[in-house]
């Protein structure tokens, strides 16, 4: 009587493995070298080599970068952000950023529920003191950002009734 064989296939070797990768991922492999060769092309390649082996040449390839055309307007504007920055008290700044935070979790209940808002409900909310407080604190914002508009064009002339508003 035949006896049934036991047979094993040999497993795939990691070349033929790494081909049926190859093969079904040809697509995702051509974007991807596409983009390699980009960042390669820009210099990003080899600031990310540089800040991954440790920073060994990392502040020349750095400065290299931000040579090229638009390097110059980024070092100017992050140099404004960093004096803006650092003219604002941290105090206030954390103060405004708790409110943002209880503001946006209220909004965000707000249209969970589904509610609108009709007219009847506007001008209740008027009365109402936190809705105040925060308009308060939206009116005086865009004051002094005019203001200082006003100022960076040069205008310093005094605004009609400015005094009656400043009370």
């Amino acid at each position: 009587m035949a006896k049934p064989l036991d047979y094993a296939p040999r497993p795939p070797t990691p070349q033929a493995r790494l081909q049926g990768e190859v093969e079904d991922s040809t697509e995702a492999l051509l974007e991807g070298l596409t983009l390699l060769r980009a960042l390669h092309d820009h210099g990003v390649l080899d600031v990310l080599g540089k800040t991954v082996r440790g920073g060994e040449g990392l502040s020349a390839a750095l400065l290299h970068q931000l040579g090229g055309a638009g390097g110059t307007t980024l070092l100017r504007n992050v140099a404004e952000l960093g004096k803006t920055l650092g003219t604002l008290d941290p105090r206030e700044v954390g103060l405004l950023g708790h409110a943002l935070t209880t503001g946006l979790n209220e909004g965000a209940r707000h249209v969970a529920a589904g509610r609108g808002l009709g007219l009847g409900e506007l001008l209740a909310l008027l009365k109402d003191r936190d809705v105040q407080v925060a308009l308060g604190a939206i009116f005086a914002l865009l004051k002094g950002m005019g203001r200082a508009l006003r100022e960076a064009e040069g205008d310093t002339a005094p605004v009609p009734n400015q005094t009656e508003v400043n009370r």
